[in-house]
């Protein structure tokens, strides 16, 4: 399917394997190392780099990346977005330094006056007007679904295949070949069915929303306003306003993650489309690495929330909307230096462009080797898949998956100083990475491709 000789391919991923073993002595020694740690990294999905154990690192600034054996990696995958900023942009960094050192006070429980500045950033950018923050976009996630939950009285939710909507458990559902809603394959020891709690249906597929929707028991579509975490799936001409017309004849509420579709633009997509959600999501860049997330809601649902509470509802207590570190002083100085001098609506030009010219190339060197792949781009996003023509769904774009044509391209670029996340295929651009970055990698993939497939 993916065009390529599988003993060849195999050969190769056998040898940059070696290469990479070799090459990173120290960072092998601290993996083996890291008895106390499960799996021994700090978080599992660490385990997800190619090559056996993830290079350690020691320092990472603008768009490079040391790690603790020397070498220097031009960095694509930006901490799957929450580097969207570039490492320690020089704004952050200063408004750090003023936070903790100067003014003092990280953790109080009490607002400070960056909270205002960058809600209202936040309203002037995606147009929503009510705005609270988390310190995941998982967390905003959950909060918001209690919240639709709440002034709907409805019990379910409804998400595309193979969405990402961060680790909210009733969003693991998926669609098997026969159609049928099932958790998605690996999913850890859920505390409950998730497919008794939310429907699910294949991104692009109007039909099949209205369909669901019209069972009358779906507080709120939880949606990407373009797929990224199973490969870029971008909406077809016309799919959300038609989303939007069937949730308002239904009366559910639309709930937009722009977690990662935030490399879209100053607004994400929800600006770029022109959507008009009831509620947004929001997490990983917006404080240039600093934990935070954030949630709006619409005027209406924002009073409708309100009577709610008037009636009883307790959000401030045992309602499960908060947590303690949420809203903290650091997290909105990160997000008001981030906003306000980092990734600005003059900044997101540049990075295109730098995205248009990584996405060309990738392209271009596919084509010259007839390979059957496709390539899609979000912004300043660029991801390509092993299947040509492009997935149109979730579904489709998981059955395209290679794991081994994965790893060798992954590998044989680390191997050579360039960075690509491990989760899937996808560049991402930030103010930092230059024009010399994109010809690097673009000189390292036509270099896998000709050893992959001959020159």
């Amino acid at each position: 399917m993916s065009g390529v000789n599988r003993q060849q391919l195999s050969s190769l991923v056998q040898r940059e394997r070696v290469r990479f073993r070799g090459e990173n002595p120290r960072s092998l020694a601290a993996y083996e190392r890291a008895r106390h740690l499960v799996e021994r990294v700090p978080m599992t999905w660490m385990n997800k780099w190619a090559g056996g154990f993830p290079v350690t690192f020691e320092s990472a600034h603008g768009a490079i990346i040391t790690d603790v054996d020397g070498h220097e990696l031009v960095d694509f995958a930006l901490g799957d977005t929450g580097a969207m900023a570039g490492h320690s942009p020089e704004p952050l960094v200063r408004a750090l330094d003023e936070r903790v050192r100067r003014r003092g006070g990280v953790t109080t429980m009490l607002p400070s006056e960056d909270a205002q500045w960058v809600a209202h950033e936040l309203t002037r950018r995606f147009g929503l007007t009510k705005w609270s923050f988390s310190l995941s976009a998982t967390d905003a996630n959950r909060w918001v679904l209690r919240l639709a939950r709440l002034v709907t009285r409805r019990p379910k939710i409804l998400v595309f295949s193979y969405s990402y909507h961060g680790g909210v458990d009733e969003t693991f559902v998926v669609l098997d070949p026969q159609g049928r809603a099932v958790t998605r394959p690996g999913s850890v020891a859920p505390a409950f069915d998730p497919t008794s709690t939310t429907r699910v249906v294949e991104f692009n597929d109007l039909v099949a929303l209205e369909r669901e929707l019209r069972q009358g028991d779906v507080a709120a579509v939880l949606s990407e306003p373009a797929m990224t975490n199973i490969g870029i799936v971008l909406p077809e001409p016309g799919f959300f306003a038609g989303v939007r017309q069937l949730c308002d004849q239904t009366d559910t509420l639309l709930i937009v993650d722009e977690t990662h579709t935030f490399s879209a633009g100053p607004g994400g997509a929800t600006r770029r489309y022109g959507l008009a959600p009831d509620a947004l999501t929001i997490g990983k860049s917006l404080g240039g690495g600093v934990p935070c997330g954030a949630f709006a809601l619409s005027e209406d649902f924002a009073a409708r929330v309100h009577a709610a509470v008037a009636s009883g509802a307790d959000i401030v207590d045992v309602g499960g909307v908060g947590g303690t570190l949420a809203g903290n002083a650091l997290s909105f100085a990160a997000m008001r230096a981030v906003l306000g001098e980092v990734l600005t609506d003059e900044s997101f030009g540049p990075m295109e462009v730098l995205a248009t010219r990584f996405a060309d190339g990738v392209r271009d060197a596919v084509a010259r080797h007839s390979l059957p792949w496709s390539l899609a781009q979000l912004g300043t996003r660029v991801e390509y898949r092993f299947v040509s023509p492009a997935p149109r769904n979730g579904g489709e774009s998981a059955a395209s998956a290679d794991p081994l044509l994965e790893e060798y391209l992954h590998l044989y670029a680390l191997n050579r100083g360039v960075l690509i996340t491990p989760f899937h295929n996808m560049a991402l651009m930030c103010p930092a990475t230059t024009s010399d970055h994109v010809a690097r990698h673009q000189r390292v993939f036509e270099a896998a491709l000709d050893e992959l497939v001959g020159s």
